[in-house]
């Protein structure tokens, strides 16, 4: 029987967990067994400037957390090696970086699960996650799409002016 420190301190890891996802506007949850300590370093190098907190967690205290916060979905899932992921600003970026890492890892790192904004997404869920372009992408898309169509209107609207003042002289 684990003694009453032991408890306690479990007990803290699995409260500052619970807060974490609280906070976190999206969570991803991989499996990252066989990739080696270099790419494992390069991968929490890249999660840590895009502002995305990346730990390693027993699956126990994991899944104590997640009950915490309303998620039983994931009691499947949390089985073998787990890592976790949360970010509180860009709800895709964490799907992003770790779908990319996953893709080019050939089977040695995949994605498990997560959530954005209290949603459950599976392992399929968050491979399409991360196919989403960031919210500044997609804003830059935007813009674009719609400075063509405005730039014809004002070019339009020249014209007609210009042909009134002609008309008018």
């Amino acid at each position: 029987m684990p003694s009453e420190k032991v408890l306690q301190a479990k007990q803290e890891k699995v409260n500052a967990l619970t807060e974490q996802l609280k906070n976190a506007a999206a969570c991803v949850l991989v499996d990252y067994k066989g990739i080696t300590v270099e790419d494992d370093t390069k991968l929490r190098k890249e999660l840590r400037e895009a502002g995305v907190s990346y730990s390693v967690q027993k699956n126990t205290l994991i899944r104590l957390a997640m009950h915490n916060i309303g998620f039983e979905q994931f009691d499947s899932i949390l089985e073998g090696t787990t890592a976790i992921a949360t970010c509180e600003g860009d709800q895709t970026v964490a799907a992003r970086i770790l779908g990319d890492f996953a893709e080019k890892s050939n089977g040695k790192f995949s994605l498990k699960a997560g959530f954005v904004d209290g949603e459950f997404y599976d392992a399929d869920g968050v491979k399409a996650l991360s196919k989403i372009p960031s919210k500044d992408v997609l804003l830059a898309q935007l813009v674009g799409s719609l400075q063509g169509p405005m730039q014809k209107l004002a070019a339009t609207l020249q014209a007609l002016v210009d042909k009134k003042n002609e008309e008018a002289a």
